[in-house]
């Protein structure tokens, strides 16, 4: 059975023996022989091309009588931050000043390295210098909120001023004191069902939101840290709370817009793209030539298309509502795939 997928059998076989992220969220393969259900990147034992079907959604192979792989679990969203992850991170969240060591974790019955290597993977340090970051953030809004450096430095777990200010500095780039003219700039991470997505915020909105496995998300990063002249720290936002909730809805299929405050970062063309792109109601798609013409410039096509791909808050700012003139799927930073998928949501 192949109900409502457009990808050749064979190409999805294919992309289960590779076990294919780029294919997370097109399609499930369900095995006639064990009568289970699973991701395009299951790990487990692959069956023969004859002995696999496949679905559209989790809800059509389980009509089908078939049940969740207990190895990729379907059911679950996709690169899921496991529960004792999500339990460290809110904790450190709670109280920033908190040092948790290799020992800490050994008494959880927890493994410092599984540990280690899952925030080297997701969060690009070690969980050691993801908790140093937290302190040196929450220290950071301390000053801002007219704290004194020193005050902040105890507060936040530090022994010594002299110890603050260096571990300060070679994080932030700037001396402590200096704390009270810099933007602050926080980053968090969440899973929805097309992966995991990092959003940014500044002390007046939302400034970034993308998947987290696209490939120029490190230059959209370096860029805003150029622009705003401060790092970004992971910590929490204000804004945070209502972007996960807002989007949890929109992939549920119970919101089609967003209210949360949003700060783009680009030039003013971009920005005047970026505008047009919010106007394009939910389950609808336009040609990259008509946001050109509704930007009073029909001959601006390929400098739109550029802007679009530069748009560094996914979904909100919609631009996987744009096709081309040929009704074509083109060009997407997370992945056409994604961009599909999301135009099938919302026309569903």
């Amino acid at each position: 059975m192949n109900t409502g997928i457009k990808i050749p059998e064979k190409v999805m076989y294919e992309a289960l023996l590779r076990k294919d992220t780029e294919f997370e969220g097109q399609f499930f393969a369900a095995i006639k022989t064990t009568g289970i259900f699973c991701r395009p990147s299951c790990t487990a034992r692959k069956p023969k091309r004859e002995n696999v079907e496949y679905f559209r959604t989790q809800r059509e192979a389980m009509v089908s009588g078939y049940r969740p792989c207990k190895v990729c679990r379907p059911l679950s969203y996709s690169r899921e931050i496991p529960a004792e992850i999500k339990s460290l991170i809110n904790e450190i969240n709670s109280n920033p000043s908190l040092k948790i060591s290799d020992y800490d974790l050994r008494k959880r019955e927890l493994e410092p390295s599984r540990i280690r290597r899952w925030f080297q993977k997701n969060h690009g340090v070690t969980f050691q210098g993801f908790q140093r970051l937290m302190r040196i953030n929450n220290a950071f809004h301390d000053i801002k909120n007219g704290d004194k450096v020193i005050n902040a430095a105890f507060e936040n777990g530090y022994g010594s001023l002299s110890g603050f200010n260096y571990s300060f500095k070679k994080n932030a780039d700037f001396n402590p004191n200096q704390s009270g003219a810099k933007p602050a700039l926080t980053f968090t991470r969440f899973t929805t069902p097309l992966g995991p997505m990092m959003a940014v915020a500044t002390e007046k909105g939302l400034c970034l939101l993308e998947f987290t496995d696209r490939r120029m998300l490190e230059t959209q990063l370096k860029n805003l840290e150029k622009h705003y002249r401060s790092k970004i720290f992971p910590g929490k936002s204000k804004f945070f709370p209502e972007t996960e909730k807002q989007m949890n809805e929109y992939f549920a299929g119970k919101r089609k817009d967003f209210d949360v405050p949003l700060v783009m970062t680009g030039s003013d063309f971009q920005k005047s793209v970026w505008k047009i792109l919010q106007t394009i109601p939910y389950g609808q798609t336009r040609s990259y030539k008509k946001q050109a013409e509704l930007l009073g410039n029909p001959k601006a096509v390929r400098a739109v298309a550029n802007a679009n791909g530069k748009n560094g808050i996914a979904i909100m700012i919609p631009c996987h509502r744009v096709i081309g003139e040929d009704g074509k799927l083109t060009g997407y930073g997370g992945g056409l795939w994604r961009k599909k998928w999301l135009i099938d949501l919302e026309k569903s």
